[in-house]
């Protein structure tokens, strides 16, 4: 019995050690296995549960027509990433037709009978997409493209029986014109050899024998070209001009009778206008000349009669429809305020689709009859079981920066049961040729209604939306200028009476992470912290490892690195070079496959701040790229997240 005793005694206190690890272990979530950590602490399981309903908001993405039949393609998410799902009529099911691990793009059907599709795909968020085509009746998926270079979607012709898109395959750094049937992927043949990664397909005339194409050189300087899609020669329609300011010139399509072109540009304005451009003459028609906001995307329909158009007018959708008979406006029933993306009109010229998205809905699917002016409501996602008739509406708020620019944002205030002045997070839109717009916050109203954290969306110098001078405001060795509105930004906070100067932290994505590490480095004193979600560090190491498809378009934003003097400014500026002076703790997010803002960015930043012993939390997800697409790894960023809020933002006990 003794010796039993003695034998038990070791055996029963392993058990105990055993249950008692078990026991931690199961009170704190572990990242998945593509997740790497620095520096994060254990996510406690109490957290996992306190914000699991905000993780569940779905939304769904007008993508596509049936030809024949009045049925839509969207994408929608139910399990881990977004995938292809046909709805039927409005409010019908949503029945999932992709079931990949990667999330499917852009679904197009054959535009003359719909008995097959084609959308795109990359691997872990490379961008290196490839072309698919899926057949209806079958379920089938057949590899369209090379499988190894990046590809566009590409636009279909007239008859539905060919695509025009591009691809890097001969150099990995052009966009050249491809021109294949999808029935037949051995058609596939090299249509034009261009030089450049701004080359873009735009649509085919109603012949077929013509393209509009786009040459994209910067957000301030494009053109137009007509391509012949038998022999690929090209001819320009905006050719450059000695002496004249850059012009821009985005979505173009030919007018039913194929004499014209519809087209956006900002040429003779500030802002983009709606165009008609008669080509025999080369004469442009401004449709929309009373217009003080640009027209971010427009749509023909199919009979030609109806130009529809989406015009951003502060920030916020508003919806148009011109005949083009008369060239007048058509009274249109009121949308909710918030973003509308993704028109496109049915076969039958009648009904238009559209994505609309509001701060108290989050993105469906919609159909606009312009016949009876009814509009109807295909898809109603998930909101997690939470009520959000009351989720906090923007508010647009404007200061005064430095050299007496006014710049704008959006604030989202807590619910008022949170009292006494509120801290701040600041987060800041990528691009730089971006703009914030007033939307569906998702994760971040756990911010607002749990936290009460008020959100704040600054659209500083160089956004989009505010006219071409207010764009070109930051270019090259004026960069700084757009840190010093958050400066200026910091200095307004402090006069608002609900809104706590002392408690600011400051996060971006991509060019918005650049944007969080410069006001790291200039305001260290004046933050908390700040979290830098797939950003540069160091301008000239980012401009010399993005992929080379890209990389002449953001020398003509940031500056030409093999410029001595600019590359001399470029490191000056950089946050690399100046990460001594951060102070705060930092937050860095990165996709390992990332082709836009190589991991080596984050890597690199981590590695200096580290030596002054600041707090840094790193966060890589080896199966990523520019910004997280898996709800596993978007969940673990978001717990993550909330708790370095909770440790330096709102714990006054760790600024001591």
């Amino acid at each position: 019995m003794r010796f039993l005793k003695r034998f038990l005694a070791p055996l029963l206190a392993t058990i105990l050690v055993i249950a008692t690890m078990s026991t931690v272990h199961a009170a704190t979530f572990r990242p998945n296995e593509n997740l790497v950590t620095e520096g994060i602490p254990d996510i406690p399981i109490s957290l996992v549960e306190a914000v699991d309903r905000y993780t569940e908001f779905r939304a769904a993405v007008f993508e596509s027509w049936h030809p024949t039949r009045r049925e839509m393609l969207i994408t929608t998410r139910f399990a881990d990433v977004p995938q292809i799902h046909q709805v039927k009529a409005p409010g019908a099911a949503r029945t999932q037709l992709t079931f990949f691990k990667e999330p499917p793009d852009s679904p197009s059907y054959q535009p003359t009978q719909g008995n097959y599709f084609v959308f795109s795909r990359d691997v872990g968020g490379n961008e290196f997409a490839q072309n698919y085509r899926y057949d209806v009746e079958t379920g089938d998926v057949t590899l369209l493209t090379d499988g190894k270079s990046k590809n566009s979607l590409g636009v279909w012709s007239t008859a539905g029986d060919r695509m025009i898109y591009t691809s890097t395959r001969r150099n990995g750094a052009d966009n050249d014109f491809y021109v294949i049937d999808p029935l037949r992927p051995e058609s596939d043949r090299l249509l034009a050899q261009l030089q450049g990664g701004g080359w873009y397909p735009l649509a085919w005339s109603p012949d077929d024998k013509s393209l509009v194409a786009l040459e994209y050189v910067s957000v301030n300087q494009s053109y137009l070209w007509l391509v012949n899609t038998s022999t690929g020669e090209k001819q320009a329609l905006t050719p450059k001009q000695a002496g004249q300011d850059p012009i821009f010139y985005g979505g173009a399509t030919f007018s039913k009778d194929g004499k014209g072109l519809y087209l956006v540009s900002d040429r003779g304005s500030e802002f983009q206008h709606l165009f008609y451009l008669d080509l025999a003459t080369r004469e442009f028609t401004d449709l929309t000349p009373k217009l003080t906001w640009d027209v971010e995307n427009f749509d023909l329909s199919y009979d030609g009669k109806w130009l529809a158009y989406a015009s951003n007018e502060d920030g916020v959708s508003v919806l148009h429809l011109i005949e083009t008979a008369t060239r007048k406006e058509r009274a249109m029933p009121r949308l909710p305020l918030g973003r509308i993306f993704s028109l496109g009109w049915h076969r039958n010229s009648q009904d238009l689709g559209f994505t609309l998205t509001s701060a108290r809905s989050t993105a469906d699917a919609y159909s606009l009859n312009i016949t009876t002016n009814q509009i109807e409501r295909w898809t109603t996602s998930e909101t997690g079981g939470i009520n959000i008739s009351n989720f906090s509406e923007a508010e647009l708020v404007r200061w005064q920066s430095f050299d007496g620019k006014t710049i704008s944002g959006f604030l989202y205030r807590p619910p008022a049961k949170f009292k006494g002045k509120r801290p701040v997070m600041i987060n800041i839109h990528g691009g730089p040729e971006g703009q914030s717009r007033p939307g569906f916050l998702g994760r971040n109203n756990y911010y607002l209604n749990e936290l009460g954290v008020a959100v704040l969306f600054p659209n500083v110098r160089g956004s989009t939306g505010y006219g071409k001078t207010f764009l070109k405001l930051d270019n090259g060795y004026l960069r700084e200028d757009s840190v010093k509105d958050i400066g200026a930004l910091l200095d307004w906070i402090k006069t608002q009476p609900d809104l706590d100067a002392d408690r600011v932290l400051v996060t971006g994505g991509s060019y918005g992470g650049y944007m969080s590490l410069a006001v790291a480095t200039n305001y260290s004193d004046r933050i908390r912290a700040a979290i830098n979600i797939v950003g540069i560090s160091n301008f000239v190491t980012f401009l010399e490892r993005t992929e080379s498809y890209r990389r002449d378009l953001r020398r003509v934003e940031y500056g030409d690195e093999r410029d001595p003097k600019m590359r001399e400014f470029l490191i000056k500026i950089s946050p690399l070079t100046n990460a001594n002076r951060i102070k705060k703790p930092l937050f860095v997010i990165h996709g390992q496959n990332d082709p836009r803002v190589p991991v080596a960015e984050a890597e690199q930043i981590v590695e200096t701040v580290r030596k002054s012993d600041t707090p840094v939390w790193y966060l890589m997800a080896k199966d990523e790229g520019h910004g997280f697409a898996k709800k596993p790894n978007i969940d673990y960023q978001f717990y993550a997240t909330v708790q370095f809020l909770q440790k330096y933002l709102l714990n006054d006990s760790a600024q001591k």
